[in-house]
């Protein structure tokens, strides 16, 4: 088996056959000397399969290692890494393209913001990716054309000029989520927790996991595990505001009706944070060379409140209209800008540069601070 040398960045790897695993892929580090498999690499895939997840932080001896999804590079020099895909022969990875419109990362071939649909599906432009990884592809959504340069991942509207990421991505399959199926976890014969049963999260698009909540969809976590308990093989159907879904139970994901977009979903323990199974919490896990530490990239935003206490960015704190990973993104689009969101009835103004919130209302500011993970 050849391993590139080292380089500015460490290319996907494809080869025909399956691992020892049963996987069909392989997440490797090196320190200059050997390739290391990562155990329960997994963990990495589920994250590297959401189109919205910018990396993951792992821990190794040597220190914190940001692995960086675009680029598939460490920002540690002294170690590598890299994803092998095993596929059979005659076949392909089955791959996801998706651009970040005004809102979201979308896939190619779905209904943007515009109300739009493009006139290339993932297939397609995976079809002009392999003629040519380092061109690029013109296409069209309505009456206006776009160019996709594959070798800046930008793709740019032909009349305007407005330039958008483009990201390509595996899609979530069921072995790429085993961390959170019920092999796993616990099975539904099994005694019920005596703190009142479990969770059920799905994977959202920046990367992180999000709880079934009634307000949002038509079941909540408690519903979810009534029928889980009734068919742990079965199916639910339920809707998202004017979306329709499938929850698959046996392959642990969630399936977009209309536009096909799949999400990774596990059931946990509520008691579960000892094991790392909330947002922003960690895994630990044993390699063949040492313990690493897994967690979300993601940095937390967060406001000094009455009394110097800090507290995060979250939509479940009075009503606010932001997460700390909303206003992540805008702060990666102009460090130096501002933002505006409200909470309860007032309306406020982030301003990235003096690191304040201000009360567009009563003028009161306050201190923000951003916290690397």
């Amino acid at each position: 088996m050849y391993f590139p040398q080292s380089s500015e960045y460490e290319e996907e790897l494809v080869f025909s056959g399956t691992p020892v695993s049963g996987k069909h892929y392989e997440w490797q580090l090196s320190n200059g000397h050997e390739w290391q498999t990562i155990d329960h690499d997994h963990v990495i895939e589920t994250h590297y399969c959401q189109p919205g997840a910018k990396g993951i932080t792992i821990n190794t001896i040597q220190g914190k290692v940001f692995i960086d999804f675009d680029k598939l590079q460490t920002q540690n020099s002294a170690l590598k890494v890299q994803r092998l895909s095993f596929v059979p022969q005659g076949q392909t990875e089955d791959v996801g393209w998706y651009y970040r419109d005004d809102q979201l990362w979308r896939e190619y071939g779905s209904q943007g913001s515009s109300m739009l649909a493009s006139s290339v599906s993932s297939r397609d432009v995976e079809s002009q990716f392999a003629l040519n990884p380092q061109g690029r592809f013109n296409f069209t959504v309505g009456t206006t054309g776009y160019t996709l340069d594959f070798s800046t991942m930008i793709q740019t509207n032909s009349i305007t000029g407005l330039r958008r990421n483009v990201r390509r991505r595996p899609k979530f399959t069921s072995n790429t989520g085993s961390l959170y199926s019920t092999s796993v976890l616990p099975m539904a014969s099994s005694s019920q927790p005596a703190d009142g049963g479990y969770m059920w999260e799905f994977m959202g698009d920046e990367g992180e996991w999000t709880e079934y909540q009634a307000h949002i969809c038509s079941f909540d976590s408690a519903a979810i595990e009534t029928q889980y308990q009734l068919n742990p093989q079965g199916q639910l159907h339920f809707n998202i505001n004017r979306y329709s879904y499938t929850l698959d139970f046996s392959r642990m994901c969630q399936v977009n009706n209309q536009i096909g977009t799949r999400r990774a979903v596990r059931r946990i323990l509520k008691n579960w944070s000892q094991q790392g199974g909330r947002s922003g919490d960690t895994f630990h896990y044993e390699t063949r060379t040492s313990k690493i530490l897994v967690s979300e990239a993601t940095p937390r935003w967060q406001f000094q409140d009455i009394g110097g206490v800090w507290k995060d960015y979250s939509k479940k704190y009075r009503h606010c209209s932001v997460s700390s990973q909303d206003i992540e993104l805008q702060y990666q689009q102009n460090p130096s800008g501002s933002m505006c969101f409200t909470a309860k009835n007032f309306s406020y103004e982030l301003n990235f540069s003096a690191m304040t919130q201000r009360n567009l209302s009563t003028y009161t500011t306050r201190s923000v601070r951003r916290l690397a993970q």
